[in-house]
């Protein structure tokens, strides 16, 4: 009997040191996701992603190809230089910008799905064309990874 009351007394003191030896190991502990690779608050995300797509559309409108490359993913700035100021890239010389603004704001699978309208003027015509960035982390940085025609409709206002 002794024996069993002596390993019921080390089961209970392995049992009530247990949790204080998890705490160590990080079991238990709420983890900050800012400090996870990957993942960020929808915040900073939001904002990360308004920055590097207003800093492109700054850009575009400024014929500063160089400030455009740099708003961009690096597997995506190799090609970015003769595409960008070829006839039907953004920083073509036949056309100037009149106007760009971010119109919406959201996740998607890929990242953060950035909307735009971008007015652009050839001759005397100007056409306004939506345009959809994908903004997403690379590391501890933020840059655009994908440009496409369309976009998002912007979100409802919230009603109180």
């Amino acid at each position: 009997m002794r024996a069993t009351h002596g390993r019921l007394a080390a089961g209970a003191v392995l049992l009530g040191t247990l949790p204080f030896a998890l705490l160590g190991c990080g079991v238990g502990k709420e983890e900050d996701p800012a400090t996870k690779p990957g993942r960020a608050p929808a915040e900073e995300a939001a904002a990360k992603s308004r920055e590097r797509v207003q800093a492109y559309l700054d850009a575009m409108t400024a014929k500063d190809v160089a400030a455009g490359r740099s708003q961009l993913c690096a597997v995506l700035q190799e090609g970015f230089d003769a595409a960008a100021t070829g006839p039907n890239g953004d920083f073509a010389d036949h056309f100037t910008v009149s106007q760009a603004e971010i119109t919406d704001i959201r996740p998607g699978p890929q990242g953060q799905e950035v909307s735009t309208t971008v007015s652009v003027k050839a001759g005397s015509r100007t056409v306004a064309r939506p345009l959809l960035f994908t903004v997403t982390r690379d590391g501890a940085d933020w840059c655009i990874a994908a440009e496409a025609p369309g976009g998002h409709s912007p979100a409802p206002a919230a009603t109180p």
